[in-house]
C-alpha cells in the first residue's frame, strides 16, 4: 500500500498535460484509447473532436460514451457559440471526462464551413468568451488547443493575443500546434507537415505566461524529442507518431513519470487488449473496426508484417472474431523465434 502512495503522491507532481495523444479524426476512436491505455496508465487521451452541436443534438452514447479505463480523458469540442458550446460541456461533464478541450487549431474544409477550428484564430475575443461560459458552466478544466496563427497572420501577435484574452477567460492549459495553419491553398494533410514548425514561439509564450500550463504539439515522433520539450514546457501532445506504432510509447510511464509501464511491452499489452475485443465483439462491433487501430504495431520488429498481413486479410470476414488476434500473435511471435534463434546461434559460434 505505501508503494502505491509513494507513486501517486510522485506522478501527481507532473502536470496532468505531460503527455497527451492528440485527438485525432477517424482515428483516436474508444477502441484506440482503450489500447493506448494499456502501453501507458499516464498519457492524458483525447476523443476525436465533436461538434457542440452533435452533441446537444446527436446519438449521445455513441459519440460520448468511452471504456471507464481510459482516464484520464479529454473531450475535444468543435463550436463557436459560446452558449451552445456550456450546453454541450455540461452533456460532456455528465459522462464523467477529465477535461473539455475546445478545437481552434482543425483547417478543414467542413470545419471552417461551420466557422470554428483554425478559423478561431483570427477571433480571439470570441475564442475568449466560449472559454469563459465553459468555464461558467462546468467544474472541469477547460483547456485550448490553437495554432500559432493562420494564412498570412504574424505568429507572435497572432498567438499571444488569444493566448492572453483565453488566459484571462480562465482557460487553464493551452495546447499549441507550433506551426501555422493555412486555410487557403493547403489541405489538412498538408497542414500538418509543410508549415514549419516554430519551438522556440511556444516557448516564448510559457516564459511570457509562467502560471499558466503550456503544451506543444507537431512533429514529435521520440521519447527524446518529447524530454527535449518538457524542459521548458508543462506537456507535449502527439499525434500520428503515437498512432501509427503505439509499441515505442510503452515507456513512456518510466521515462517520463518514474512510474512502472503497464504491460512489459506491446505483445502483452495487446493480450491484456483481448478480453475488451471480446466484450466489444459481444455488443455487436465490426473485428476490422478494432483492429484497424493495430496495424502499426511492432514496426520495425520481425514478425510486424506477419502480424499486420493476418489481421488485414483476416479481420475484415464475416463472423471475424479474437482468435484472428491470437493468431496474428502467433504469426508475429513464430517469425520472431526463426530471426531470433539463427542469431542466438551465431553468436554462441563466435563467443
Amino acid at each position: 500500500m505505501s508503494q502505491e502512495i509513494d507513486l501517486k503522491e510522485k506522478t501527481s507532481n507532473f502536470s496532468p498535460w505531460r503527455f497527451c495523444v492528440a485527438p485525432m479524426m477517424e482515428w483516436s476512436d474508444r477502441h484506440y484509447r482503450v489500447l493506448a491505455r494499456l502501453h501507458s496508465r499516464h498519457a492524458r487521451l483525447y476523443t476525436e473532436m465533436v461538434t457542440s452541436a452533435a452533441v446537444i443534438h446527436g446519438d449521445r452514447d455513441r459519440l460520448l460514451g468511452f471504456d471507464a479505463s481510459e482516464h484520464p480523458l479529454a473531450v475535444q469540442l468543435g463550436g463557436s457559440d459560446p452558449d451552445e458550446l456550456a450546453r454541450a460541456a455540461i452533456l460532456c461533464a455528465s459522462y464523467g471526462y477529465d477535461e473539455i478541450n475546445l478545437n481552434v487549431g482543425c483547417p478543414s474544409d467542413r470545419v471552417q464551413n461551420g466557422a470554428f477550428g483554425a478559423c478561431l484564430m483570427r477571433e480571439p475575443d470570441l475564442v475568449a468568451a466560449c472559454v469563459g461560459a465553459m468555464k461558467a458552466a462546468v467544474a472541469l478544466p477547460v483547456t485550448v488547443k490553437c495554432r500559432i496563427g493562420v494564412d498570412d497572420q504574424e505568429p507572435r501577435a497572432a498567438l499571444f493575443e488569444i493566448a492572453e484574452k483565453c488566459v484571462a477567460a480562465g482557460v487553464d492549459a493551452l495546447i499549441v500546434h507550433a506551426r501555422k495553419a493555412w486555410l487557403k491553398g493547403l489541405s489538412p494533410r498538408e497542414n500538418r507537415d509543410v508549415p514549419p514548425l516554430d519551438y522556440a514561439l511556444v516557448h516564448e509564450l510559457k516564459r511570457a505566461l509562467p502560471a499558466t500550463p503550456v503544451a506543444i504539439n507537431g512533429g514529435l515522433e521520440t521519447l527524446a524529442a518529447c524530454r527535449a520539450q518538457l524542459e521548458g514546457l508543462d506537456g507535449v501532445m502527439v499525434g500520428r507518431a503515437a498512432y501509427h506504432d503505439l509499441s515505442q510509447w510503452i515507456d513512456v510511464d518510466p521515462d517520463l513519470f518514474g512510474a512502472a509501464a503497464p504491460h512489459p511491452d506491446s505483445r502483452a499489452a495487446v493480450e491484456a487488449y483481448l478480453p475488451y475485443v471480446e466484450r466489444k465483439l459481444g455488443e455487436g462491433a465490426r473485428l476490422a473496426d478494432i483492429t484497424r487501430h493495430m496495424l502499426g504495431l511492432f514496426a520495425g520488429r520481425p514478425g510486424a508484417r506477419a502480424f499486420r498481413r493476418h489481421l488485414a486479410t483476416e479481420a475484415v470476414k464475416r463472423g471475424a472474431g479474437p482468435e484472428v488476434v491470437r493468431d496474428a500473435l502467433r504469426a508475429l511471435d513464430r517469425t520472431w523465434r526463426d530471426f531470433a534463434e539463427p542469431a542466438a546461434e551465431e553468436a554462441r559460434d563466435s563467443a
